[in-house]
């Protein structure tokens, strides 16, 4: 997987952003930041906050820099160090869906991958007004690469 790789695809009622990284870093270590909501803002520069714990069926907030709108995701699907997904809004109307994937890649190497879909008919009258994801996505993935890249370097 080359370093960084971003697609977009956008349909009538639906957009859906993805961002592929590959990262000199174990899983585990992978994992544990994207885990860690306390510890999200000191690494990631699209959050400046995360209230609630990461784990399965919990509904976190977040809080971006440069809005005052709150997400509110419930979590789910997690599968330890390989898969989990954030998802918010009402099916049909407006609904966003997150999906991070790990998955193991040579000798203590990670390819990473980050999709959000969102949907419904709220969306679709909506879609203009919604801010370019790839600086946001690109950001996201670098920052992980960086911190993880950085703890594996340090172990």
């Amino acid at each position: 997987m080359s370093e960084l790789r971003f697609t977009q695809t956008n349909g009538a009622l639906s957009m859906t952003c993805r961002i592929e990284a590959a990262i000199r870093a174990p899983t585990a270590i992978v994992w544990r930041l994207l885990t860690d909501a306390q510890g999200f803002p000191r690494w990631n520069s699209t959050v400046s906050a995360i209230e609630g714990e990461i784990r399965e069926g919990e509904r976190i907030r977040i809080y971006a820099p440069g809005t005052k709108q709150t997400f509110t995701p419930r979590v789910s699907d997690v599968e330890l160090e390989r898969r989990m997904r954030w998802s918010d809004g009402i099916d049909a109307i407006f609904r966003g869906v997150r999906i991070f994937q790990l998955k193991p890649n040579g000798v203590g190497s990670t390819d990473f991958m980050m999709e959000e879909r969102f949907s419904g008919v709220m969306f679709a009258l909506t879609k203009g007004m919604m801010p370019d994801f790839r600086p946001i996505f690109e950001a996201y993935a670098n920052d992980l690469k960086r911190e993880a890249e950085r703890i594996a370097a340090g172990s």
